[in-house]
């Protein structure tokens, strides 16, 4: 059974979470809680195995609660956030600190999705209950010179049925490529913030990124990647070009995928229909047209996340010559969406957190 205390200061929503999650016979709700002081009293006394913490509550909010759980009794805890722009900023913040993942607080949808909500929910639960606290590691950041102009040569790639060149920085060394292509779900903001951070200013390729996320919390999170980083961070934007050394997020508000219209510049589109994908934005929806432009010349990389979101696009990619890492079990927090790559044999190195950035750098 998989012990759940529910934090909330509104007895509606301690009543929704409390009737969803009861539903299953693997989970039992063994208590609930009005404000963080009465959960830090609960952890403490109940022992459960994870918890699902509001963020604004009277007496004592639900960030001041997690950084003393997280400190006295570590629990996962997943936060029910708003999904305002402010309710991003401080949802990013509570991962920082530790939350494993969080839930649209949305009454609307709430009534309206139900069903949706409920499984997504319960997946979570029982899968984060049973994991635990994932394993915590320290990265040690690159120097900023890693690629220094000594180190550096030009080649030329030519676009896929066209006879245009266009120019690349890219360093010297074997099986070098002209994309790096990341993907990731539950996990993935600190996932990120364990590799981004650690590439060199100036990193020769572009970097784009698909991480399920709400539409809100898309822009904030490149924001704040963009604050700890030495690359330029940014939401992607419609018919903006690739630059390298620049990291591009898909928006949530739809699918990133890349095209090449002139025959010379990689842009970015992006797609505000659900097509056939589950998620959004889509992993598979960016990794496949990332196969389709740069057959040979990309690397794939996926993170922590539920589901297998992105194993199909990978597939495609390395049928086309380029390389995939996967992210490890022991530091993901949900091993769903890398293990399905891993489980396709198509992964060229399964990988501990603390070793993607150095690995993507000796890639490029």
């Amino acid at each position: 059974m998989i012990k759940v205390l529910i934090v909330d200061d509104s007895a509606f929503m301690r009543n929704a979470l409390t009737s969803m999650l009861a539903s299953d016979p693997e989970i039992k709700i063994i208590g609930t809680a009005r404000d963080g002081l009465e959960a830090l009293e609960q952890v403490s006394k109940l022992k459960p195995d994870i918890v699902t913490m509001d963020v604004e509550m009277p007496r004592m909010d639900g960030i001041t609660s997690l950084k003393q759980i997280m400190e006295k009794n570590p629990v996962p805890v997943i936060m029910v956030s708003s999904l305002t722009v402010e309710g991003a900023k401080v949802t990013l913040e509570a991962l920082e600190l530790g939350a494993v993942d969080f839930i649209p607080k949305n009454l609307s949808e709430l009534s309206i999705n139900i069903v949706k909500i409920k499984e997504m929910l319960l997946e979570k639960i029982k899968y984060l209950g049973k994991k635990g606290i994932p394993k915590r590691v320290i990265t040690k950041k690159p120097s900023a010179t890693t690629f220094s102009s000594s180190q550096k040569t030009k080649e030329t790639i030519t676009a896929p049925n066209t006879s245009t060149t266009t120019p690349v920085m890219r360093s010297i060394g074997d099986r070098k490529v002209s994309l790096v292509a990341i993907g990731t779900s539950t996990g993935g903001p600190k996932a990120l913030q364990d590799i981004i951070p650690h590439l060199p200013k100036d990193f020769p390729v572009p970097i784009v990124i698909s991480q399920h996320m709400p539409a809100n919390f898309t822009g904030a999170f490149a924001e704040r990647l963009n604050q700890l980083s030495l690359i330029r961070v940014k939401e992607a934007e419609e018919g903006e070009a690739l630059k390298a050394g620049v990291a591009y997020i898909a928006p949530g508000r739809g699918h990133m995928k890349l095209k090449r219209p002139r025959g010379i510049e990689t842009t970015v589109t992006i797609s505000e229909n659900k097509e056939e994908y589950i998620y959004r934005p889509s992993v598979d929806a960016m990794m496949l047209s990332v196969a389709e432009l740069f057959p040979g010349r990309a690397l794939g990389v996926i993170l922590t996340g539920m589901g297998n979101d992105g194993c199909k696009g990978l597939i495609a990619l390395k049928k086309t010559g380029g390389r995939v890492f996967a992210q490890n079990e022991e530091t993901c927090v949900v091993y769903g969406m890398p293990r399905a790559v891993v489980d396709a044999g198509i992964a060229d190195k399964v990988l501990p957190i603390d070793e993607i950035a150095g690995e993507i750098i000796n890639s490029v």
